[in-house]
């Protein structure tokens, strides 16, 4: 007896340890699950089944609760989205449920999170997408799949991988839909795409009226390519009604989310009439990696829909199939973590139910889950490997690492072409995680059973003639003009719309359209107002591309560059006799002068005790110093440089020369050579300073960038009408009633000068600017002109376009060039003058000092000759040589002598000998 009671206390006192000191209370027997489906829907038949299985895979094995069993209850919406969903969410709370699986739809999940709020039971969803489930709004709403956030996003990037602009939504009219749609919007704008056009459907009784005629408003749209969010109940039908209309085939794009992959992979028994609605459609399903687990489910399934839901029809799992399977087990593994940190299955009555009584339900059983916040914190730090790969939460309660295939449609079934993850975008490979994946897509078989990737979008109205409006301008009919009495326009910019047209891969019809009276130039801000209201498609001029105008249309490629500049009345400033001493200025003049005396100086005080070439007599080494100093600019200095320092001196000295005989050539050249042109305008910047009068082109932007960027007044602008205006203001000057300048763009003001010499374009370009042809707002035409301009651009034909009608520069023509090139004497006549002066003072110098020599040593002895005798006298004194240290020659008589042939000897003049005598120097 006494082995019996202390067998019994050590059982009391290992319960009161394990139960007590421990903390952690015993677990119960059994929790209660609720789950709420649509049994008979494509994603709830094969949940149901899921559910079920994972709920005795678990109480099969006693590791994973030690021992707790789940028991679950199902009830089935029957394809309700709101108040039965309510009613059954509070029959499961009947019960003392601690967390419901579901609900399927997102519409009931937004009605049944508010229940769960105030009960604070955990609501785990595996198939309600709508991304706004997890706002703050319900904290107790568990999101076990993927939200339509990263769907869409997936969207987005295949879009914009195909470098398509716009899309039609075709959805759902629920939350659901509307969210989804929503998300796919703010995908898109990042990839600067967007939804061009909505088509809602009505989410319950919808019938293939209701969708032929959602279908006729779409194909009247532009964009062919179609996003269809919708449920998978009635997505096929949508299809159907689409390829009956001629929606399945050539130049169509079907992206449909991933009910039609649900579709597809429940239904095994998919006849050849059903697939052929389904053909080049592009769908999403999310990635589930093989596993060992994954296959035995997939061999054991038959078996379990015969046994778990005999009534239906043989069906395969789906992908939320798996994830309502991984979702069970994320909740066991929550509670068991729940129950090891002391959690227990406490309810309280919730006082604002105890007022309402009667009726099928009994709300004063309806409790509130003591612990619930508790289980939502365990569930949201479970990190297990199902089914469906890693089942973690990241921060915000999104399952973390989201992963799409990307599925085509072909014949009976289908083929992957590549995978998108959160992480990487598109990809192809064997997994989303492969190492040797790459970006991009493989390729795809389009509706119409094509390969060639459509263009996405079309004319709208079916392919109706786009009207193009073109201004009726009566200037500068080289950009654009029309024939009298026809509709028919050329010029510079219609040829350039023209050839971009033909380099696009398609045809597009079109009429032009003139606008304007033809009296004067319409307004461009009027006319591209014309496309925004819908009366033109397009416009096609000379129109420029400026941001308050990109606010209102869209604009090609640039196909001319013309920025505004300033044209003013031009003198030539002609060369003069002293032109030769313009390059240097007076100053630079005079310190080079000096240089050369110095550096003279220097050299002479360097070099004369050692070097004869600069010794001698005072006059001699003045002289050799003003000549070394000034031979060495041409480098003919004669005189050796003997000193170390005399060398250092002149070497620097040579260098020096060298730079400014090299700028001194430079400049005069460009002096003489190039056409120098003086205005009393230098540009934009004495423009706006001044108080003259400036011209401007009637109707074009000038006018506001002149008054609202330069701040000039309006009253000093004067609007002008054609060439002829500008030349007659710009002759009369401000002083005579005209313009001091005008200021007009680039291109207009080349063909203005090209013909009137007398006008120059002054200062720099002070905008940078293009015209561009117009479109309405986010038109893919624009874009396709575009690229067809960059093409123009790179083969050349927009350059022989703008040769044919532009290129006409009299003014710049190589015979004026030539002219200009040619250098006149009127140029060079100063220097001329100067050698010619300094030649005749020498030359004079040197006769007055040979007249006072031969005077000096010659009075007696030339007396009684002729006049002529005493020339021929001089000139046979001026012959002789003059040698070093005599330098005189005295006269002397002589006889004559007489030669045999009868010449005289040679210094023998009219009796007069002439021999040098030293004694008279």
């Amino acid at each position: 007896m006494q082995k019996i009671w202390l067998l019994v206390l050590v059982i009391f006192y290992c319960g009161i340890y394990s139960n007590g000191l421990s903390g952690v209370p015993a677990r119960p027997g059994s929790v209660n699950i609720g789950a709420i489906l649509s049994f008979n829907s494509t994603a709830g038949k094969v949940a149901r089944v899921a559910i079920d299985a994972a709920k005795d895979d678990i109480n099969s094995n006693p590791s994973v609760l030690n021992g707790t069993k789940l028991n679950i209850s199902f009830q089935d919406t029957k394809f309700s989205t709101g108040f039965l969903g309510i009613v059954d969410s509070l029959l499961l709370m009947e019960n003392d449920t601690v967390a419901i699986i579901g609900p399927q739809y997102s519409v009931m999940a937004h009605v049944i999170s508010h229940i769960a709020n105030e009960l604070q039971v955990p609501l785990l969803s595996f198939a309600a997408t709508d991304p706004t489930l997890t706002s703050l709004q319900f904290p107790y709403f568990v999101r076990t799949t993927h939200s339509d956030q990263f769907q869409m996003a997936a969207v987005a990037d295949i879009v914009d991988y195909y470098q398509w602009r716009d899309v039609i939504a075709i959805y759902i009219d629920d939350d659901h839909g509307r969210n989804g749609i929503v998300a796919l919007e703010d995908k898109l704008a990042e990839k600067r795409c967007k939804i061009s056009y909505k088509a809602p459907l009505t989410p319950n009784n919808i019938d293939k009226e209701e969708i032929n005629n959602a279908l006729v408003k779409v194909i009247i749209r532009e964009s062919r390519v179609i996003v269809l969010h919708i449920y998978p109940s009635f997505g096929v039908d949508v299809l159907h009604v689409a390829e009956s209309l001629g929606m399945l085939g050539s130049g169509y794009v079907w992206l449909a989310t991933d009910w039609l992959s649900t579709v597809l992979d429940t239904d095994p028994t998919r006849s050849s009439s059903y697939m052929n609605d389904l053909q080049g459609v592009i769908t999403l399903r999310m990635y589930t990696p093989d596993s060992g687990t994954k296959q035995n489910l997939s061999s054991r399934w038959s078996n379990l829909v015969q046994k778990k839901a005999p009534d239906q029809s043989p069906f395969m799992w789906n992908t939320y199939g798996l994830y309502a399977y991984d979702t069970v087990w994320v909740l066991a593994h929550a509670l068991d973590s729940f129950f090891n940190r002391g959690g227990t299955l406490s309810f309280s009555n919730d006082s604002s139910l105890n007022k309402l009584t009667g009726g099928r339900l009994d709300l004063n059983s309806i409790r509130v889950f003591a612990n619930g916040r508790l289980l939502l914190e365990e569930t949201m730090k479970v990190n297990r490997t199902g089914l469906t790969g890693q089942m973690m939460f990241s921060p915000d309660g999104e399952l973390m690492n989201p992963s799409y295939e990307i599925i085509n449609v072909i014949g009976t079934g289908v083929r992957r072409i590549g995978f998108w993850s959160n992480s990487s975008g598109l990809h192809t490979g064997q997994a989303p995680s492969h190492s040797n994946s790459s970006k991009g897509l493989y390729g795809v078989i389009w509706p119409g059973q094509t390969t060639t990737t459509p263009r996405g979008w079309v004319f709208p109205n079916n392919g109706r003639r786009l009207i193009i409006g073109v201004p009726l301008r009566i200037s500068y009919h080289e950009f654009v003009s029309r024939i009298e009495g026809f509709e028919i326009f050329g010029g510079y910019c219609i040829d350039v719309f023209k050839a971009a047209l033909d380099l696009l891969p398609y045809p597009v019809p079109y009429n032009f359209v003139p606008f304007g009276d033809g009296k004067s130039n319409p307004l461009n801000s009027e006319l591209l107002k014309k496309i925004t209201t819908g009366e033109f498609d397009a416009v096609v001029g000379d129109i420029t591309i400026t941001t308050n105008r990109t606010k209102i249309v869209d604009f090609t490629q640039p196909y001319i560059e013309s920025g505004l500049v300033v044209v003013a009345p031009i003198r030539k400033s002609n060369s003069n006799a002293w032109a030769f001493l313009r390059p240097f200025t007076p100053m630079m003049w005079f310190v080079t002068g000096m240089s050369f005396f110095v550096v003279g100086a220097v050299v002479w005080v360097l070099e004369r005790r050692v070097n004869d070439d600069f010794r001698g007599p005072a006059r001699r080494q003045f002289v050799t110093i003003i000549w070394f100093s000034f031979s060495t600019l041409f480098f003919a200095h004669r005189e050796r440089t003997l000193s170390t320092l005399g060398r250092l001196v002149l070497i620097i000295w040579l260098f020096v020369v060298l730079i400014l005989n090299s700028s001194y050539i430079a400049s005069l050249t460009s002096i003489l050579t190039v056409e120098q042109l003086s205005s009393p305008v230098k540009g934009i910047e004495s423009l706006v300073t001044s108080k003259d009068l400036i011209g401007y082109l009637r109707g074009s932007f000038a006018e506001n960038y002149l008054t609202e960027e330069l701040n000039i007044m309006k009253s000093r602008l004067v609007p002008l009408d054609s060439p002829l205006e500008y030349e007659k203001a710009l002759k009369d000057g401000p002083a005579n009633g005209g313009v001091a300048a005008i200021i007009d763009e680039r291109a207009y003001m080349e063909l203005f000068l090209s013909t009137r010499c007398e006008f120059g374009i002054v200062g720099q370009e002070f905008t940078k600017m293009g015209w561009g042809f117009a479109f309405p707002r986010d038109s893919p035409l624009a874009i396709d002109m575009s690229t067809a301009i960059l093409k123009l651009s790179e083969n050349g034909d927009l350059q022989r376009i703008h040769d044919k009608w532009l290129s006409r520069s009299a003014c710049s023509s190589e015979g004026s060039k030539q002219g200009i090139d040619r250098l006149q004497l009127r140029s060079f006549w100063g220097l001329f003058l100067l050698c010619g002066i300094a030649c005749f003072i020498a030359l004079l110098c040197y006769v007055i000092r040979m007249a006072y020599r031969f005077s000096r040593h010659s009075d007696c002895d030339l007396a009684g000759l002729s006049h002529s005798a005493r020339i021929q006298s001089f000139i046979s004194f001026v012959n002789e040589k003059e040698e070093e240290g005599k330098n005189c020659s005295k006269p002397r008589r002589s006889r004559k002598v007489a030669h045999e042939d009868g010449s005289m000897d040679g210094s023998n003049i009219n009796g007069v000998h002439y021999e040098n005598d030293p004694s008279q120097c």
